[in-house]
């Protein structure tokens, strides 16, 4: 009943964090008393595995007693019963009576102390639990160059990708070769296998074959901290950290006040920053509240601005912001990335249409690879369907 209570608490409590998070939104569209009754039936789900154990309990108890009881009569009994037997003295007798009237107390320890290792054997499970997952790449001897990628060329070959054993894979016989400072756009329907490509290319999940190589280096060779060091992503929901603008920037004290304030310049928010009582100083709040969308989507791009990496990677970065932060956001990306390779990958097709050329996916397979003009001629292709359903022809 325990395990049971345990595994039914921690829905409740990530409802109440998920519930914390998206109150404006749950408030806007009026979904109030949705999520009580979704709380409240979460929390009867709890008390249902609760209350037995507390009924368990309680006649736990009682039995311990009624079995108490039952010895102490039966000494005493026995005692009147076989008061003449030869060895049976007063001390014997008074001896037996006393420790049968202790062992009630000691069988109630017992078992509740039985019922309690029962009871957090359950954190050592989850602990052990932990314990047995797989441990993300192991950490490898082999250290690139510290320039490393100095031109930022990405070859993919024949790269297949699945999530878990026993699962279709995601990305199929996956080969392309991108150039160094190459724009490439990446767009496919829902399911595609975008994401899964960036997350290939980060090692979050490791490929089943296949190789990327950026510069001539096999990644998977690497180690995780000297990849991932060396590639740039904005996500498409932007990560910010309680703590101050300059610490969300710049969290190891690597860049100077001047190379910030450079890096807000051409991601167009120093205005803001400006206008700010504590400027670098202002404090933000978990997950960027106290912020709009548009503005933590532009200082994920200030963080980028202020690496210079060679590759940068831009997860659907304009797919929640209005159409004036898009065009900040693309006329950045043009202006300060020209020497950089950009894979960008989009919902939207006309924020990838000046790309130099646009990868195409579909059920995790490569189907079209070529300039967005070169796409575009092919009226029976991929990408030609997609625009027109977008309107762009």
């Amino acid at each position: 009943m325990k395990r049971l209570e345990s595994a039914s608490r921690s829905p409740i409590y990530s409802h109440f964090q998920e519930s914390i998070q998206g109150a404006a939104s749950i408030r806007a569209y009026r979904l109030v008393d949705e999520f009580v009754k979704e709380s409240e039936r979460r929390v009867d789900e709890n008390l249902a595995t609760y209350y037995p154990s507390i009924v368990a309990n309680r006649w736990l108890a009682v039995r311990l007693e009624l079995v108490g009881n039952l010895i102490v009569m039966f000494s005493a009994l026995f005692a009147v019963l076989f008061r003449d037997s030869p060895g049976l003295t007063a001390g014997l007798v008074g001896l037996s009576v006393s420790y049968a009237l202790n062992i009630t107390q000691t069988l109630n320890w017992a078992v509740r102390m039985t019922s309690e290792l029962e009871t957090n054997i359950v954190a050592v499970e989850r602990i052990k639990e932990y314990s047995d997952t797989p441990i993300e790449g192991a950490h490898s001897k082999e250290k690139p160059a510290d320039s490393w990628p100095q031109q930022g060329r990405i070859d993919i070959r024949n790269v297949f990708l699945r999530y878990r054993d026993g699962l279709e894979p995601v990305l199929k016989d996956v080969s392309v070769s991108i150039q160094p400072k190459e724009k490439v756009g990446i767009v496919g329907r829902t399911g595609a296998g975008k994401s899964s490509l960036t997350l290939a290319l980060f090692r979050t999940v490791e490929i089943d074959s296949g190789s990327i190589e950026i510069d001539g280096e096999n990644i998977s060779k690497l180690s995780l901290e000297e990849l991932r060091s060396r590639l740039t992503i904005v996500p498409q929901d932007p990560v910010l950290f309680s703590g101050t603008l300059r610490f969300n920037l710049d969290p190891f004290d690597a860049y100077t006040d001047e190379e910030i304030w450079n890096a807000l310049r051409n991601a167009h928010l120093e205005p803001f920053v400006s206008s700010l009582a504590e400027k670098l100083q202002h404090q933000i709040s978990e997950g960027g509240e106290n912020l709009s969308v548009g503005q933590r989507q532009l200082l994920c791009l200030a963080r980028a601005l202020l690496r210079r990496p060679r590759i940068l990677i831009l997860d659907e970065a304009a797919a929640a912001v209005d159409a004036e932060t898009d065009s900040l956001l693309q006329r950045t990306i043009r202006e300060q990335f020209a020497d950089c390779t950009v894979l960008t990958i989009a919902h939207r097709l006309h924020t990838v249409m000046d790309c130099d050329r646009l990868l195409v996916l579909s059920a995790g397979c490569v189907v079209e690879f070529d300039s967005p003009q070169a796409l575009l001629t092919k009226t029976d292709g991929v990408f030609y369907g997609m625009a027109k359903d977008a309107g762009i022809v």
